[in-house]
């Protein structure tokens, strides 16, 4: 079981070879300890030390013998992933995720909810109750699951207790009063973190989605907030709110703000592509979304708009390259701004395929200095839906080997 999760914290120098060791064997599996030792560029004493130590506690297992040139054949080690399980529960624009996962990160049971427009009180135990029915489904031992990552949006406090919005109102900040982690806590009774959900998101792609290492890294969560990693960290700022960009429009009013903050960064989050379609139709446009809806133009969702771009349908079209291109401006001020290596287009609004892709990349490159837009790679998800639940999985993960 972890001892704390605190997102931050300085690792002891145990706890880094620790991380290190395990990652290794995480990602190459079985391995010969030489081989981890010259990957670490740990001596072959210390690497041994420690994975006898992980051998004893159950997290490690020794497996077949690796070929050898001559003498001795090595014996090949690697993750017992039956050591432990942990529950991922992410919340996204338009459903809530949940997933059981081994410690190699193989997904054992996964469930996803539509999510519906609720106050944020009720959302936060919504998802405490996906996280009982996952382990519910899974029949895996409750005492087996070591830890449970939550992720959402806003920001965070320092402890993972409660969650604000990021915008003065002039007498009072909007905030949400919820202690998550003790609701998850005093519910499931299992070590609980809790993140924001492009933090979640950037370090879900960085360590379980991408084949290679990536020091400088943005996720787009929609439109709405951005994961942003700086020299292999997430960078927060001074206060936590480094990369909540939903609210930064001089057009947004206080009273949408006020609306926003109440639904639990459930506003805009499709870069009002909904709303835009909706009118479009309304207005009498001809689209196959109208007929996605039951005939009803205020019906549409953004599951109706990414359908008819799928299908070529000329106002999804329309909509989802308006919405691209404004993103793709504020792609290109972080472009400028922070020259990353990749940037993930996530959220939910990937979905739309290569229209949102294509429109970002054009306005990126009309916006951003070349010497930033033409090294810049931007991608789509790997996780979808999934990537907030994975990314917390990921980070409760490496609190449990640096722990080990």
């Amino acid at each position: 079981m972890i001892k704390q999760m605190l997102k931050d914290r300085i690792l002891t120098d145990k706890e880094r070879k620790n991380l290190s060791i395990l990652e290794v064997i995480r990602k190459n599996g079985p391995i010969s300890r030489t081989d981890i030792s010259k990957i670490t560029e740990l001596n072959i004493v210390t690497v041994s030390n420690y994975v006898g130590h992980y051998i004893k506690k159950g997290l490690v297992i020794e497996g077949e013998l690796d070929e050898s040139t001559g003498g001795r054949k090595p014996v090949l080690v690697e993750l017992n992933p039956k050591a432990g399980y942990i529950v991922g529960v992410g919340l996204n624009m338009l459903s809530m995720v949940a997933v059981l996962v081994d410690l190699e990160i193989n997904v054992i049971a996964e469930i996803k909810r539509e999510r519906t427009p609720e106050n944020s009180e009720t959302t936060i135990h919504k998802m405490v109750d996906l996280a009982v029915e996952i382990i519910e489904k899974s029949d895996i031992e409750k005492e087996k699951i070591v830890g449970v990552g939550v992720g959402v949006p806003g920001i965070i406090d320092e402890k993972g207790r409660t969650i604000r919005w990021p915008q003065s109102l002039g007498e009072k900040d909007v905030s949400v009063c919820l202690s998550i982690k003790d609701t998850f806590e005093k519910r499931l009774n299992i070590p609980t973190f809790v993140e924001n959900d492009a933090n979640a998101a950037v370090l879900g792609e960085k360590w379980l989605g991408l084949d290679r290492d990536v020091r400088h890294m943005l996720y787009m969560f929609s439109g709405v907030g951005t994961g942003v990693l700086i020299n292999g960290e997430i960078y927060r700022g001074s206060t936590g709110a480094a990369g909540e960009l939903g609210i930064s429009s001089s057009q947004a009013s206080k009273d949408a703000i006020v609306q926003m903050a109440s639904g639990l960064g459930r506003w805009e989050m499709d870069l009002g592509m909904t709303t835009r379609a909706r009118a479009l139709v309304s207005k009498g446009e001809s689209s196959a979304m109208k007929g996605y809806a039951e005939g009803d133009a205020d019906k549409i969702t953004f599951r109706e708009v990414v359908r008819g771009c799928k299908e070529k349908d000329p106002v999804a079209l329309k909509v989802v390259e308006e919405g691209a291109t404004l993103l793709g401006r504020k792609v290109a001020f972080l472009v400028n701004l922070l020259n990353p290596e990749i940037v993930v287009i996530g959220g939910g609004i990937e979905d739309a395929g290569a229209p949102m892709l294509d429109a970002i990349k054009a306005a990126v490159k009309e916006w951003s200095v070349e010497e930033a837009s033409s090294q810049v790679k931007i991608i789509p998800s790997a996780f979808g839906e999934n990537a907030v639940a994975l990314g917390v999985v990921g980070i409760v993960a490496r609190e449990v080997f640096a722990q080990a």
